[in-house]
């Protein structure tokens, strides 16, 4: 949790320098010398990503059906580079389209630029004159700020001495069935690594001899391929278009099921319903991923023997004797049953500073009723046992409020509980030195903390660990404590926006692998520029309330129940470096994560009623501000059915 964090924007002065160059046009001669810069292959080669952290995608794209993605992680840029054959002293023009915060393009050992922030494909170009016959141009991202994207990448010039294939005959159509097409071509003159065909700017396959079987069409399709030779050097010009279409006119697969909709929930079923597809239908299958969950012939289904508080995210495909439609839009929902203990439906919590900041100092007995958990911020470390942690009423707090002792902390402890209020201890924030790495680390992070829910009377623990976190260990620490205090022991979270953008990420490993005894993951959505939310088109930017709504998508789209999911925001905005929204903009996001009103651009694709309400760092910064988010939000929360 941030005590006193700058602007993310600040990381720009950390970057490594780069070179403004005016875009430049290529020369009269110039070729594109760069091979597979649109990925329409569908796969890297011949580029290459370190740590395994680049793919091609799908979506989002510029052009064409393909585009890179790079995921940068807190140790890995996703360096993506493809070495080329160039002539020493000719000038060159490199180019890219991209999307994503800090995206870079360069030369290796050369000219670069970047961008900070592109929301939308913005294209980088630079120039240069290559100083020798082979050269490495690359995409990176940078370091924990997520994933970015890149297509149409060029280096325009003259080829080095291997020049490209000749252009390959016009294809001839061969077999052709309901859902396939073979053609063969003329083979190109000259070096030839292989082929790629073409469906308009589409690449369909990609032999290495002049012939291929074009698979997975539609039955009564029409299609026109023209084909390309490509070596080191480049790609060829196109050759003449070919027009096919395939076998079983008339007997098409049926179209999409519209209007997916997930209701009826009881503790162990829900009920799916869709729209009719066109076309002749047979019947319709409903799948949970890629397994099918109900075969019928109308247009709803009940799913059974799900588990209690569960929840499922489905799709509807038609099919017919030809074969099946496309999946219709995904739709979720829970079963029934969640068990929510003494806490509300919906909460807030804010957390109280053990320490001065700036931020109004309070007394924990000062904290108004309209906070549901008080996370208590932060447990220290103890030198020289990893993973314990203790914790002490800090001296200038103390001081500021004109004295405040252990034994005061605990009476006011009794007194919050007394109000149905819960108090937890937060462990980590940004400073925070806390590990827990090994076994032993596990051991003593649930013995101290045992010790200390015994002494002072706290509800639970929060993890708040921004420095890095081992979800194998801290699991098992956390384990290890909830069979000491038993099922009443609160559990929460508050990762960094980065934490939760994949479910391989710890923090999100850490939050499936105990959902059935964590409480509530209260993201920090702020302090994190722009990222991609669930829809994995745009990267949304924070302080909005698409950002809100589309990254915490991404976790109520997951196997995290809607009520273990809460938006964390600053309370103020000296409270944080970027990210502040007012109140009610949190409001509006929570109303349409529940039943889409009050959206923004970005509408999610399915509604979750019970999601659990918001957090706010924090209550000390709130009070600086008469606790306007407090008053504002709490009174929502309430008022949410």
């Amino acid at each position: 949790m941030n005590r006193l964090r700058t602007a993310a924007a600040a990381l720009a002065t950390a970057l490594v320098t780069t070179f403004a160059v005016a875009a430049l046009s290529a020369p009269a001669s110039a070729a594109e010398v760069l091979v597979n810069g649109g990925f329409e292959t569908g796969a890297l080669s011949p580029w290459s990503c370190t740590g395994n952290l680049g793919s091609v995608v799908s979506t989002p794209v510029r052009t064409g059906t393909k585009a890179l993605q790079g995921a940068a992680s807190a140790s890995d840029n996703s360096k993506c580079t493809q070495t080329v054959s160039v002539v020493s002293g000719t000038q060159y023009t490199l180019s890219a389209w991209v999307r994503g915060s800090y995206v870079y393009l360069g030369v290796n050992g050369g000219v670069s630029t970047w961008t900070p922030n592109a929301t939308n494909w913005t294209q980088l170009t630079l120039t240069f004159t290559a100083a020798s016959s082979s050269i490495q141009v690359y995409l990176h991202g940078w370091y924990g700020t997520g994933t970015y994207f890149a297509d149409d990448v060029s280096l325009q010039g003259q080829g080095g001495t291997n020049p490209v294939p000749g252009t390959p005959g016009t294809p001839t159509a061969g077999s052709i069935t309901n859902t396939s097409v073979a053609l063969s071509w003329g083979a190109s003159s000259g070096t030839v690594t292989g082929y790629r065909v073409y469906e308009g700017s589409t690449v369909v396959a990609n032999p290495t001899g002049a012939s291929a079987t074009i698979s997975g069409l539609g039955a009564c399709t029409t299609h026109t391929y023209s084909v390309a030779a490509y070596n080191s050097a480049g790609e060829s010009p196109r050759s003449g278009n070919v027009t096919v279409t395939t076998t079983g006119c008339g007997t098409g697969v049926p179209g999409t099921p519209g209007n997916v909709t997930v209701g009826g929930a009881t503790n162990t079923s829900l009920n799916v319903s869709w729209s009719a597809s066109s076309g002749t239908v047979t019947g319709y299958r409903v799948y949970e991923g890629s397994t099918v969950r109900a075969t019928v012939t109308g247009t709803s289904a009940t799913i059974t023997g799900l588990a209690t508080c569960s929840s499922h995210t489905y799709t509807v495909r038609a099919y017919n004797a030809t074969g099946e439609s496309p999946a219709s839009a995904a739709a979720s929902g829970t079963t029934t049953g969640c068990t929510t203990g003494t806490l509300p439906k919906h909460l807030l919590t804010g957390y109280w500073q053990n320490f001065v900041n700036g931020a109004t100092p309070l007394r924990l007995s000062s904290v108004p009723t309209t906070y549901d958990i008080v996370a208590v911020a932060f447990a220290d470390a103890v030198s020289g046992t990893p993973g314990a942690v203790t914790f002490n009423v800090d001296s200038g707090l103390s001081s500021a409020l004109g004295g405040y002792t252990n034994a005061q902390f605990r009476t006011d402890v009794a007194t919050l509980k007394g109000r149905n209020q819960k108090v937890i201890l937060s462990v980590g924030g940004e400073l925070g030195s806390v590990s827990v790495n090994s076994s032993t680390a596990a051991t003593n992070f649930a013995n101290s903390l045992y010790t200390l829910i015994t002494d002072f009377g706290f509800n639970g623990v929060d993890i708040d660990l921004e420095n890095g976190l081992n979800a194998t260990y801290m699991e098992q620490a956390l384990r290890n404590l909830r069979s000491r205090v038993g099922s009443g022991l609160i559990i929460t979270m508050a990762p960094q926006t980065i934490d939760m953008q994949s479910t391989g990420a710890g923090y999100f490993s850490l939050a499936l692998n105990i959902r059935d005894i964590l409480t509530i993951v209260h993201t920090q959505f702020y302090n994190s520029g722009s990222m991609l939310g669930c829809d994995q088109q745009f990267a949304y930017s924070q302080a909005t309330i698409n950002f809100l709504t589309a990254l915490a998508c991404i976790q109520l789209q997951s196997a995290l129940r809607p009520d273990q999911i809460a938006l964390g925001l600053p309370a103020t905005t000296q409270a944080a470096g970027g990210g502040y929204v007012n109140p009610t903009v949190v409001n509006n996001a929570l109303n349409c994560l529940a039943a889409g009103t009050n959206c923004g651009s970005f509408v999610p694709p399915a509604r979750w009623p019970t999601i659990r309400g918001a957090m706010t760092w924090s209550i000390n910064w709130d009070a600086s501000n008469g606790y306007n988010f407090a008053n504002t939000v709490h009174n929502h929360l309430v008022s949410m059915p």
